[in-house]
């Protein structure tokens, strides 16, 4: 990996707070019900203070915080300057963008369908009472939620199976930023036009100010600032002394969201635990097959397994900081929306893991990589 990019320091922290990521979002869930049960008007009282638009709130201030600091962290360590180097492997990058955009948006719709809207559907009943005052099936929203999740390409993450699984961790850092840049057009109009087939209600102008904020504006903030930081500091103070202070803050702002998010929800898990159980398998699924998708095209083109690895793993994780901000954003924090973009963090980890643990073990199914891809 790049020292420029994760410093020793950086990997043995990243290590501690993303490989047990399962760990600490299991101990905001245990803390968010019992919040919930202690004290149930913190999270409304909290959700209340918003941004309103003609009377109803719209973005929720301190949500919004937590959520910037999710991301923020993770786009500083984007150098967009590698973006047009990307030539060099163009076949990664297009694979990556095929994938998804192309398929995983379209599978998870199906797959969530499948499970939640056919298999699983007596078992998910009620309604779900959105933010705006309407209502919808439970089980439409909680698809909802599996879309948002479907079309946020990972750019988080994935740094960090890219690592474990000793990818080329420069042609990663590409796929994230030209990933990133291209959340800006594609995730509102996919996610728009899935949640309008779905028939939930979409309020475009709620989801194109969610991917201004949650996306476009950490993206801006961490570009100048590690262009001020490089420029007036120089690229060891910038690795090894303010990505170390980083390091932390997006898994701390995440776990204080998820916090809010279960002292809502913690009355509709303890009255049905078997919810999440319904949720997690269509999401399982989805990530093995679009991992598997991805891996067996890559060894059909001939990839070094360096390049292969991270294109397979981009794919499979998903960006759950934007899924959560934006189901929070649209439907309110105690929405099924909302709760099943939380599964989505509850499964990926150890799921990712194991992919890791199987790269790791069919790195010979793949050509070795040539001098100048390492």
């Amino acid at each position: 990996m790049d020292s420029k990019i994760c410093p020793a320091d950086e990997r043995k922290m990243t290590s501690v707070f993303e490989r047990y990521l399962t760990l600490w979002v299991g101990l905001a869930i245990v803390g968010g019900i019992a919040l919930g049960k202690l004290a149930p008007g913190v999270a409304q009282y909290l959700d209340g203070i918003a941004i309103r638009v003609n009377g109803a709130p719209v973005v929720s201030i301190p949500i919004a915080i937590a959520l910037f600091f999710m991301m923020y962290p993770i786009m500083v360590k984007i150098d967009f300057a590698e973006v047009v180097k990307a030539g060099k492997t163009p076949k990664p990058v297009l694979l990556t963008l095929i994938v998804n955009w192309c398929i995983k948006p379209f599978t998870m719709f199906a797959i969530a369908w499948l499970f939640l809207g056919v298999l699983f559907r007596g078992l998910l009943p009620g309604m779900d009472l959105l933010k705006d005052g309407s209502e919808v099936e439970l089980w439409r929203s909680y698809i909802s939620g599996a879309i948002l999740l479907g079309i946020a390409p990972c750019t988080a993450m994935v740094l960090v199976w890219g690592y474990l699984s000793r990818g080329n961790q420069g042609l990663t850092l590409v796929m994230v930023a030209i990933n990133s840049l291209t959340m800006l057009v594609l995730y509102g109009l996919l996610g728009g036009w899935l949640l309008g087939v779905n028939e939930m209600p979409v309020p475009w102008e709620a989801l194109l100010l969610s991917i201004g904020i949650y996306v476009a504006l950490p993206l801006v903030a961490g570009y100048f600032t590690r262009r001020w930081i490089l420029r007036n500091k120089g690229e060891v103070w910038f690795a090894e002394k303010f990505l170390h202070i980083l390091t932390p803050v997006s898994i701390a702002a995440l776990l204080g969201t998820l916090v809010l998010l279960f002292s809502f929800k913690g009355e509709v898990i303890l009255g049905n635990p078997l919810t999440i159980l319904w949720i997690a398998i269509p999401l399982s699924i989805q990530t093995v097959l679009i991992f598997g998708i991805t891996y067996a095209v890559a060894r059909l083109l001939k990839f070094s397994y360096e390049d292969a690895a991270p294109a397979a793993m981009i794919g499979a994780s998903n960006h759950f900081e934007v899924a959560i901000a934006t189901a929070t954003m649209l439907y309110g924090l105690s929405s099924g929306a909302a709760l099943a973009t939380v599964v989505g963090v509850l499964i990926e980890v150890p799921i990712m893991l194991a992919l890791v643990r199987f790269c790791l073990r069919t790195r010979n199914w793949f050509r070795p990589a040539a001098p100048a891809e390492k």
